[in-house]
């Protein structure tokens, strides 16, 4: 029997709309993707203790192919992992078994891109700490890698991971698109997608987009994050289906919420820090990449109310000002 392997593979970023791409391309008649969202079977994960529970994986040759039986009849065969971006041997094992294969990124403003990483892991119970302290800390860690460390810091570096790619595949193989613009236009987004793979753009009307997946929510309470983290839970999220395992989830112990403003001195840590990697990415794309220049916005427009603030201070208001005729 013929192995059907992917043809097209949604790398990632990590939190930067994946989630949605991949539930709006799954309802497209003519593109195929497994019912494991994320097999991670090119990044080959070595997970660390209680990782090994918060992640659906597969390592082996044989289980990976039986997530694409009966797929060969489709000409879009999709594999959305995220941690393709930013493992480094990745690019080189999706070449080599799908030479011809279309690459996608989704990338986001790398700062708010952590931010929201570090929500879910706290949302579910995994991380504890303020999101400045958990930065800190995760980014001093020796040991690094998906599964094992959190990664807050280094998933959002897409020079490099960028240009693995470029180095790897055909440029015309590889196409680039904004968390942002998604988030502000899925339909367009999804069009420039559908071109982008070879199919009829005017597709995109049998995608329904109302629904965001995967965007922020709180827990009901301290108690209901701890049980949702503890290693119980997650052996249970392990057996039962994933769809109903996630319904149970965002009904039990999740609620709408206003998701929470981004600690100044962590967004001015990583804008600082991510400053140099946009750049180097804009001169690697030969164009400049606003998308992911959100966060310098906010904290530019947040100094500029600092400023304003203290000069006021200095005013005396006892006196009117002088006027001249």
């Amino acid at each position: 029997m013929r192995e059907v392997w992917p043809n097209f593979f949604l790398v990632g970023a990590a939190k930067a709309g994946t989630t949605s791409a991949y539930a709006y391309l799954s309802q497209h008649s003519q593109i195929f993707f497994p019912h494991i969202k994320e097999p991670h079977f090119f990044a080959q994960l070595q997970l660390a203790g209680k990782q090994r529970l918060f992640t659906r994986y597969t390592t082996t040759r044989r289980d990976y192919l039986k997530l694409f039986a009966g797929a060969g009849r489709f000409p879009v065969i999709g594999d959305a992992s995220p941690s393709y971006l930013w493992h480094p041997d990745a690019p080189r094992r999706i070449r080599k078994r799908a030479p011809r294969a279309k690459i996608a990124m989704l990338l986001r403003d790398p700062v708010e891109r952590a931010h929201s990483h570090y929500l879910m892991d706290y949302r579910e119970g995994i991380q504890h700490l303020s999101f400045y302290d958990a930065l800190l800390q995760d980014m001093r860690r020796p040991d690094k890698g998906w599964g094992v460390s959190s990664l807050y810091f280094e998933l959002g570096q897409y020079a490099q991971q960028v240009k693995r790619y470029f180095d790897t595949f055909d440029p015309r193989q590889i196409g680039i698109f904004f968390f942002e613009d998604l988030r502000r236009d899925a339909k367009s987004v999804l069009r420039h997608i559908l071109r982008f793979l070879g199919l009829d753009a005017a597709t995109v009307d049998q995608i329904n987009t109302s629904k965001n997946h995967n965007s922020y929510a709180a827990p009901r309470s301290e108690l209901l994050r701890r049980i949702a983290g503890a290693e119980t839970s997650r052996f249970l999220g392990r057996i039962i289906p994933a769809n109903a395992g996630q319904k149970i989830y965002e009904t039990f112990f999740l609620r709408r919420a206003r998701k929470p403003a981004i600690d100044p001195r962590a967004r001015d840590l990583l804008c600082e820090c991510y400053d140099p990697e946009v750049m180097e990415l804009e001169k690697l794309l030969g164009y400049p990449l606003p998308q992911l220049r959100v966060s310098w916005t906010q904290r530019d427009s947040a100094r500029e109310r600092q400023n304003a603030m203290k000069n006021a201070d200095f005013m005396d208001w006892s006196h009117p000002p002088l006027t001249f005729d």
